[in-house]
């Protein structure tokens, strides 16, 4: 779903000039609103937690008739139980995350994705919990729906600090044992693990436990093309091991070892019904929201 009019106001560079996650949030959001509005596709609606359309064989003493006066189509009101969703929201903060090549870290444009859902959710009145983890789980914000708990999770964002390590095998496992309601678990994360295998296994272990799961996989714009041009000099953020190149001379080989490795995710993580996207940080941030709400809409 395309929202073309308001691009502009959804590209992560413009956002990146805002500074306060909030306002970052309620531009992303209401841009995204308004393009559902204006958008040809018609399966979403935008008013989620008070209205659905009529279907034959709903009771018509639900029909909200001021609702038809205004749009002139039938809608039946539902409580909020009926539309109620519980999105748990992962963040990776290892030191990889902090790399970015043009105006924002991937950390960055992850907390711009958390932001925007989060608080489209508290549009919706679903609730959101959120946890953030590197080698160990940080912290852990259960699911709820209040505008305070909107705060809280935005405050929290805005005090993040990265870690050199990255093992997110055992934080997922012990987030997924304090998840008592089933619900959509979103992961944001550039995958960057020693073992790969061990991240599908913990999002195997929420798939097990009832839950759906999006994983949102950011990689920096260089990180997909290697487009450098120059010899430079290549540190692992988490190891800080060094290696000096000619780009030209080692990019062939680094791209088949990234497509390799987007590959292995997207192969294994089919295999177990989980939704994977690649997410490039200029890309718009609504992408993330039509892709959360594609599969909100299939759940309700």
């Amino acid at each position: 779903m395309q929202n073309r009019e308001g691009q502009r106001y959804l590209d992560p560079a413009a956002l990146a000039k805002i500074g306060n996650l909030e306002l970052i949030a309620k531009s992303v959001v209401e841009g995204f609103i308004s393009g559902l509005h204006k958008s040809p596709y018609h399966g979403f609606s935008v008013e989620f937690a008070q209205y659905r359309q009529y279907m034959p064989g709903d009771d018509i003493k639900h029909l909200d008739w001021k609702a038809y006066g205004r749009t002139n189509r039938y809608y039946i009101k539902q409580f909020e139980e009926e539309t109620n969703l519980n999105c748990y929201l992962l963040l990776d903060t290892s030191e990889s995350m902090n790399y970015g090549s043009g105006e924002l870290t991937k950390l960055q444009y992850a907390s711009y994705l958390i932001a925007s859902i989060a608080y489209f959710m508290a549009k919706q009145r679903d609730a959101v919990g959120f946890a953030y983890f590197d080698d160990r789980l940080h912290e852990y914000l259960p699911a709820r729906s209040s505008p305070a708990h909107l705060h809280a999770i935005l405050l929290t964002l805005e005090r993040i600090q990265t870690n050199k390590l990255t093992q997110m095998g055992e934080p997922i496992h012990q987030i997924a044992e304090r998840l008592t309601k089933r619900g959509l678990v979103i992961l944001i994360s550039d995958l960057y693990e020693d073992e790969p295998d061990t991240v599908v296994k913990a999002l195997e272990h929420l798939r097990y436990d009832g839950h759906e799961v999006i994983v949102f996989h950011i990689l920096d714009n260089q990180e997909l093309e290697f487009a450098f041009d120059r010899v430079a000099r290549f540190v692992d953020a988490e190891t800080d091991e060094e290696v000096i190149a000619t780009p030209q001379a080692i990019r062939e080989s680094y791209l088949s070892h990234l497509h390799d490795f987007i590959n292995h995710y997207k192969l294994e993580l089919s295999r177990s019904d989980i939704d994977y996207n690649t997410i490039d940080t200029t890309t718009p941030v609504d992408y993330a929201l039509s892709a959360y709400l594609a599969k909100r809409e299939g759940l309700i």
